[in-house]
């Protein structure tokens, strides 16, 4: 207990007693009856100043009171009612002052050794007891006095602020006295701090004397403040060699909860938030950046959210600590996240740990950095920077990435689960400046998965369309739209097609059912136009569709794309009939085993007239896969010009209809190089339309704000380079010139 709480406590007990006193006395003596009052004469003030003396000495000694305490308060009482107040508090003052001077040569007296130093403490606090209880006891007989005289004279302190005063005089003002009551509280703190246990109730108490003496700050805090800065500074050097950072952390935040415990428990409530930022200071401020290159990477990588969480508690306490924090975030990112898309040869693999790697960083920045929008942010701008620092590929492996979960193949989740992954696909896709190589390589991959009939489902291919005309607009999925229109409408035209050969053909039924996709040609990607030999049945279908057609749309040109054919044969093994799945071309090759069991591959090729190399990727799809309807000799997983190929009457398989590997499917290095040079292409032709527009308003430009309006215009990165090459290109065909005084100046030319 603090010796003010001392003071309120024992005031409590002695208020009703001097009250008592007060009424008592009043029934035998009032002001107003002066013929019952004592006749005021020298003796009798004299007499009774002895009786109060005696019992302020009784009271100092701690020996009994020989006066009832009724009687000492009267006595004041009529001793300040006959004008002797002045005389009274003099002669108080001087008995009270007297006696704390004797008290002083048991401080200086006590033994120097550092062993003596808790007892010294402990007779400190027992005499700063003492002067409490004593003054309160005092002031309780005094209390007319304290109320009247000294209240009406605002220069002189009441009897208990005077207490105060003289113990602070005379004792604690003491240079020696104070010198070792103060190294001795911090001698206990250290030791505290060490781990070993202390008297916190005498530290409570004598650090409470120095507050109500008002000598707190100037003879304990100052030096306490500077003992403690002194501390931490070498702890935290020293644990910064020997521990990991994980643990250090762990440390500090122990550190800081022992200091705020400090505080609560007996220093006083002024000296927590110096006392906290000197802990902070050392043990955070000073290791700041030692802290964050030690540690933070690999609490990032091992995903330590609970170390995580309290580096961003602890460094947001200190000046600077989130801004370092956020830089060495944003450089964390942007070196990991840089080795996944710059590793050509985890590009199978790239936009997966993007995903894992974004939901990582989310997790952390919900769990451990409290949803701050500063560290949201750094992580967006750090994703945009290191994704782009590879151009293209990454938005090519997003698309083919999509087509792998839209595909009708893709078992491994639900349409929610879908659902979730096309979300958090979109998030990464947002982070991309080249989203036209995106839309290059998705729509030559939806236009596979519609003509092959492989997408997943209808409802998904089309959830992921208006989430790209969210993020990109109208204009960026009108082809992509326009293809799902063809797929519809060319439902609606074999409907009417089969109803018109039914009708005519009801005589002579063809073994071939044909099915049609109209394709506009300015909304699907181009292809290749491909020569075969079809069989004469097919031919002559093909006209009957193409007399059909163009009789209901006249002036119409129909292009056949067989290499985007597909068809269903019937089949019979030994084992029994089967249906197979296949393409044109495997068709093609797999109808002339219906004439002989065995053919080279140039025979094949003459037959066919398939080209050389899809010729060769389609024998090896069905000689050389797991579906092997043919057999190749010799025996190898490449298909040469030497190699012969026989029907596998021997082939079985446990699903009546088989699907033969959809070599359609799968991208050749041919389609990818050309589908990357068409959106080169198609940006020279937006530079050059750019341009033109751009100068055709404004007449005349300077090449530095020409150039400036081009990047706002363009939806895709470009080097200046390429720009100037295409100023260059307008210029020699008379879109625009030079001036002629000015070169970096041109001119429109209308």
């Amino acid at each position: 207990m603090m010796a003010e709480d001392i003071q309120h406590n024992q005031k409590a007990n002695f208020n009703g007693l001097t009250k008592s006193a007060k009424s008592g006395a009043s029934k035998k003596l009032t002001i107003k009856n002066f013929k019952d009052r004592p006749e005021l004469t020298d003796s009798y003030t004299e007499d009774t100043w002895i009786k109060l003396r005696d019992a302020v000495s009784a009271i100092q000694n701690s020996t009994s009171i020989k006066y009832n305490l009724e009687e000492l308060y009267q006595a004041v009482e009529n001793l300040c009612s006959y004008k002797v107040s002045p005389v009274l508090y003099k002669q108080l003052r001087q008995v009270c002052e007297d006696h704390i001077q004797a008290q002083i040569h048991q401080f200086r007296e006590y033994p120097s050794s550092s062993l003596d130093s808790l007892s010294f403490l402990k007779r400190m606090n027992r005499c700063w007891q003492d002067h409490c209880s004593q003054t309160i006891m005092i002031r309780s007989i005094f209390l007319f006095l304290d109320r009247t005289y000294i209240l009406q004279n605002s220069l002189l302190p009441s009897i208990w602020d005077t207490g105060l005063e003289l113990f602070r005089t005379h004792i604690v003002s003491d240079g020696a006295v104070q010198s070792r009551t103060v190294e001795g509280i911090l001698e206990q703190i250290e030791r505290e701090r060490n781990g070993e246990t202390v008297d916190r109730s005498l530290l409570r108490s004598l650090l409470g004397m120095l507050s109500d003496l008002q000598v707190y700050k100037d003879s304990f805090e100052q030096r306490f403040l500077t003992e403690t800065n002194r501390l931490y500074a070498a702890e935290g050097q020293r644990l910064m060699q020997e521990r990991d950072v994980p643990e250090y952390l762990h440390h500090v935040s122990r550190r800081l909860e022992e200091e705020n415990d400090r505080v609560i428990s007996y220093l006083d409530q002024s000296t927590q938030k110096p006392l906290i930022a000197t802990v902070e200071k050392q043990l955070l401020g000073e290791h700041m950046n030692a802290i964050l290159q030690k540690g933070l990477w690999m609490l990032l990588d091992e995903n330590r959210v609970c170390e995580l969480t309290l580096l961003y508690e602890l460094l947001s306490k200190v000046k600077g600590g989130l801004m370092t924090l956020l830089q060495a975030w944003r450089d964390y990112i942007k070196s990991f996240g840089g080795e996944i898309v710059s590793s050509p040869e985890k590009d199978k693999e790239l936009v997966q740990e993007l995903l894992d790697f974004k939901d990582k960083m989310d997790h952390v920045t919900q769990r451990c950095f409290q949803r701050n929008d500063n560290f949201i942010n750094a992580m967006k701008e750090a994703f945009e920077n290191f994704i782009n620092k590879r151009p293209n590929k990454p938005a090519e492996l997003i698309a083919k990435y999509v087509d792998s979960k839209l595909r009708a193949g893709n078992k491994e989740a639900t349409e929610e689960e879908l659902e979730r992954i096309l979300d958090k696909i979109m998030i990464i896709f947002r982070f991309i400046h080249g989203k036209d190589v995106f839309e290059a390589f998705y729509k030559k991959d939806l236009a596979k998965r519609l003509l092959v009939g492989k997408s997943a489902s209808v409802d998904a291919e089309k959830s992921m369309l208006s989430k790209l005309k969210h993020e990109c607009g109208a204009a960026f999925t009108s082809k992509l739209e326009g293809m799902f229109k063809d797929m519809e409408l060319s439902k609606d035209i074999m409907i009417q097609f089969k109803q018109v050969c039914y009708m005519q053909n009801q005589s002579d039924p063809s073994n071939i059912e044909l099915t049609v996709n109209i394709l506009t040609m300015g909304y699907w990607p181009s292809y290749t136009p491909m020569d075969v030999h079809l069989p004469a049945e097919m031919v002559k279908l093909q006209e009957v569709f193409k007399i059909f057609y163009l009789g209901k749309h006249s002036g119409r040109k129909l292009q056949w794309q067989p290499t985007l054919g597909h068809a269903v044969l019937k089949t019979e093994f030994k084992e029994g009939k089967k249906e197979l799945q296949v393409s044109l071309f495997q068709t093609l090759v797999l109808l002339m085993f219906n004439e002989s069991d065995e053919y080279s591959v140039e025979e094949i090729r003459t037959a066919t007239g398939i080209e050389d190399g899809e010729l060769k990727r389609t024998l090896q799809s069905l000689a050389c896969g797991k579906a092997r309807v043919l057999n190749k000799m010799p025996r190898g997983k490449d298909v040469e010009d030497a190699d012969r190929f026989h029907f596998n009457s021997d082939f079985t398989h446990k699903l009546f209809r088989i699907k033969i590997n959809q070599i359609q499917m799968k991208e050749t290095v041919e389609e990818q190089v050309s589908t990357t040079e068409r959106v080169f292409q198609d940006r020279q032709y937006q530079i050059d339309a750019a341009l033109v527009r751009i100068m055709k308003m404004r007449k005349t430009l300077s090449h530095n704000l020409l150039v400036s309006e081009l990047y706002n215009q363009l939806k895709f990165p470009v080097k200046p380079a390429d720009l100037k090459k295409r100023i260059e290109s307008l210029i020699d065909r008379d879109y625009m010139e030079r001036d002629k005084e000015n070169p970096n100046q041109y001119h429109y030319v209308a």
